[in-house]
């Protein structure tokens, strides 16, 4: 399979400035295609044709029932190349098969189907109460007003490379949906997700200007932070380039959606099922080869059982299958690039040098020859403030902090910089239900929780981990401001 494509701008698909470099199989250290390299001025090109396409075009005029028609045919036609699609997550993000399939595309599509029923739902929202006023002619009026969610304007997406078709679907469906324009900035290692949105753009005949994708350098990336065209930014990575892009917005007052790292607690009680507990113990490390923000990589465990925890996640860790995503019976397959690699190197010998137990891995595999791979890694007597236990790892990195009580626990869940995710497993659920409460992040799985990432349900983080939310109804309204209106009701 070899990919090429070209930038997408103003409804057209433009030569990029910067030429072609090579898209890299994460798992074979081989190139699979050529991704564009987007210039200056061809981000200026772009920002330049979302600013015109939302203050002189239809689309923030269009009802939002004819928004929603032209992304359903968008999303119906993203559906037809799944195979496509499912091909280049494996190949381009290093996604197991299982992975890329169910969480990579089935839950994004899933999520912005939602989004567009639910926008269909919104309407003006009464301000109560109404108030019996007398003015100043000595009439006596009745006041009211409503409250309206107008769109914000231009939209800056800029994505990472870990799980790429889902967070730009996440970002520019909704976005589009309440009547914004798009400018959409993947990683480069990972552009080809992007593109193909480009595609189903030109093929639902989104009017041009609508949705723009441009690839570049960091100074691209800046320009979307700063130009004062840009209303809006929603970014996803970690919280060290979302402070910088916060900084970069804040001359010209941008919106900011910022879903940022994290460094999760799963917290075992003593009553935990301990099967279930340890599934998704091995999973919360080694899915995605832990590149992932919401993943709970700090297991918080009661000492009754810690010993037996670690003794049965070492086991399903050594024997995990890794290797090329290609191969279907593979349940973990590569980091991203050498960096990443070496990443996860230099935190293992921090873990090593502050005095954890390295339970198992902390190599790389040696038979996997090409690519970049890490072996699943366990560390346990980790003390909660060392930097393997407090700094994202991104990697297939596990710490394992024992407790004795139910107060100590919490006490290490919030002893964090962050605060995205986080979950609980006890046969007491009431039990579990007042730790989450207390629990300082943006969401908290009990036992497992939904079994699914449900669409309705608001996704984002606190304290380092970001500001704003995405998904459901709350996410909707991220790219939305209120506007009241008041009048005369009689």
């Amino acid at each position: 399979m070899t990919e090429k494509a070209s930038l997408f701008i103003n409804g057209s698909w433009v030569t990029p400035e910067g030429g072609w470099e090579p898209v890299l199989n994460p798992a074979t250290a081989e190139s699979f295609g050529e991704g564009p390299v987007g210039s200056l001025s061809q981000a200026d090109e772009a920002i330049n044709a979302a600013h015109v396409a939302f203050h002189q075009g239809q689309w923030p005029r269009m009802s939002i029932r004819e928004r929603v028609r032209k992304l359903e045919v968008m999303l119906d036609w993203l559906q037809e190349q799944s195979e496509r699609i499912v091909r280049l997550i494996v190949t381009e993000a290093g996604a197991t098969q299982l992975l890329a399939n169910f969480l990579h595309f089935d839950i994004p599509m899933k999520h912005a189907r939602a989004s567009l029923e639910e926008a269909l739902r919104l309407r003006p929202e009464p301000t109560l109460p109404e108030i019996a006023q007398d003015m100043l002619t000595g009439q006596h009026v009745l006041g009211a007003a409503v409250t309206e969610h107008e769109p914000v304007g231009v939209v800056a997406g800029i994505t990472p490379y870990n799980f790429p078709y889902f967070l730009n679907i996440g970002k520019v469906f909704p976005a589009l949906a309440m009547g914004n324009t798009v400018v959409l900035k993947p990683s480069p290692w990972t552009p080809f997700q992007a593109l193909i949105l480009g595609e189903a753009a030109e093929m639902a005949g989104l009017p041009k200007g609508v949705l723009n994708i441009v690839t570049g350098d960091l100074a691209v990336s800046q320009r979307l932070t700063t130009d004062p065209r840009i209303d809006l930014v929603s970014f996803t990575g970690s919280d060290t380039v979302g402070a910088a892009i916060m900084a970069q917005g804040a001359p010209t007052l941008k919106r900011m959606v910022l879903e940022l790292g994290g460094k999760s607690a799963m917290i075992l009680r003593a009553d935990a099922n301990l099967e279930a507990a340890i599934l998704a113990g091995i999973t919360s490390f080694t899915i995605h080869a832990g590149q992932g923000c919401a993943l709970t990589t700090r297991h918080i465990v009661h000492n009754s059982i810690r010993q037996r925890y670690v003794a049965a996640l070492k086991e399903m860790a050594e024997s995990l299958p890794v290797g090329d995503p290609a191969d279907s019976s593979v349940m973990m397959g590569p980091m991203i690039r050498p960096q990443a690699v070496e990443r996860v190197e230099r935190y293992v010998q921090a873990g090593l040098d502050a005095g954890a137990s390295l339970v198992c891995g902390g190599r790389r595999p040696p038979e996997l020859t090409r690519g970049y791979f890490y072996a699943p890694t366990i560390f346990d007597n980790v003390d909660n403030s060392s930097a393997i236990a407090q700094e994202e790892i991104f990697g297939p990195v596990a710490c394992v902090i024992g407790f004795d009580k139910d107060e100590e626990a919490i006490n290490l869940a919030n002893a964090s910089a962050f605060g995205l995710h986080g979950s609980i497993f006890s046969a007491s659920t009431g039990k579990a239900y007042e730790m989450a409460r207390q629990i300082r992040t943006g969401g908290v799985a009990i036992n497992g929780g939904a079994g699914t990432m449900l669409s309705m349900a608001p996704f984002g983080g606190i304290k380092r981990s970001g500001m704003g939310r995405e998904y459901g109804r709350e996410g909707l309204l991220e790219f939305t401001y209120a506007k009241s209106i008041s009048f005369h009701a009689g």
